[in-house]
């Protein structure tokens, strides 16, 4: 009896030792942190910041409109140049040839046209004293009219060559700064080939592109707000001055200018700056609700996403089939299964099961 009682007692020890081990390894167990966002709707952000870049308003390639080697070259980065300046010259040697030769066709012509016209008033005098027939006066007037067409089209060729001349000179267009030079003195260039660019503005704008989530919510003359990563603390104010109805097919977004409204000297063409627009009460697609593409999942009933439910540390996650529309850049478009508001995991769905529990990050 001694013995059947010490081993009563010997398992009644060890089931104890068990259950606190459980209990020990269920205090132990470690929640699984989740990202999570709520559903909202296409485009509504009230604030959005886009990238671009600073330009001039007015950016001018400097070319040559004829070939020739650059005799002439004073351009270099940073020179303030006035408008009707020199900047360069080819030597023209082609061009000053084909000048002289116009000119001697153009003598030539000349010429010609004086001695068709002496021919036709002697003609014309015995024309009219009855001494020679009308047919020699109609071909006497036709010869002078030929050599005098002759003499205009050689004077027309004078001209043309002599612009042809003025093609290998380069004088500024404009006042303002040369931002770059591609050419040196003595080189070869062809026509239109850019030798140098002339920065002439004197506004500052902001070339970006916006997609077509927002681009509707931006219209002309709306106010935002311009910084540059490179000026630290440095706000400007700055007005939209350029909107395209068209999408640009190499970023598929749409091209957007804005004009700082007050610059300075501190802002230099090309650097990279931050624009920030104020949509207000404005959405672009009120209507539709959209989600992250990798806030999706796909299972054998469709698309799915984990709805959280609960705050902080007794939060759960529920597995939920929605219907899906068009994918665009801001996630998928929702059209059931979801609500606004509503908060959803973001990240490692692979692991994440249905009821299980999730502290919120």
């Amino acid at each position: 009896m001694k013995r059947i009682n010490q081993m009563l007692s010997i398992i009644f020890f060890a089931v104890l030792l068990c259950a606190c081990g459980s209990e020990e390894k269920a205090q132990k167990q470690v929640l699984r942190p989740v990202k999570y966002q709520e559903v909202g709707f296409l485009g509504g952000e009230k604030v959005r910041t886009f990238s671009g870049t600073a330009r001039t308003d007015k950016i001018i390639n400097l070319s040559f409109r004829n070939s020739g080697i650059i005799t002439v070259f004073d351009m270099r980065l940073g020179q303030r140049v006035k408008k009707g300046e020199l900047l360069a010259k080819l030597d023209n040697v082609a061009s000053r040839l084909s000048y002289e030769q116009s000119v001697t066709q153009v003598n030539s012509a000349e010429s010609q046209m004086n001695t068709a016209k002496l021919n036709l008033n002697r003609i014309r005098s015995l024309y009219e004293k009855g001494s020679t027939s009308l047919s020699d006066f109609e071909a006497a007037k036709n010869s002078f009219k030929n050599a005098e067409e002759s003499y205009k089209s050689a004077k027309r060729g004078v001209d043309i060559q002599q612009e042809q001349i003025r093609y290998g000179y380069i004088y500024a267009p404009e006042d303002g700064i040369i931002a770059s030079v591609s050419a040196e003195l003595d080189e070869n260039v062809q026509p239109g080939q850019s030798v140098a660019i002339l920065n002439s503005g004197t506004d500052m704008e902001i070339s970006l592109g916006i997609p077509e989530s927002a681009i509707n919510g931006i219209k002309e003359d709306m106010e935002v707000q311009v910084s540059f990563p490179s000026l630290q603390g440095e706000q400007f104010k700055a007005k939209v001055t350029e909107v395209s109805p068209a999408v640009d097919a190499n970023t598929a977004t749409y091209p957007v200018r804005v004009t700082v409204v007050q610059p300075n000297t501190t802002i230099k063409s090309g650097m990279a700056a931050n624009v920030t627009f104020d949509f207000g009460d404005y959405s672009t697609n009120g209507n539709v609700l959209v989600v992250p593409a990798h806030a999706v999942g796909e299972d054998g009933n469709g698309r799915f996403v984990f709805v959280v439910e609960g705050e902080g540390d007794k939060a759960r996650v529920k597995k939920q089939q929605i219907a899906v529309g068009s994918l665009n850049a801001d996630g998928f478009e929702v059209r059931s299964g979801l609500e606004a508001g509503q908060k959803i995991a973001t990240a490692g769905l692979q692991t994440l099961l249905d009821g299980q529990e999730v502290k919120l990050q």
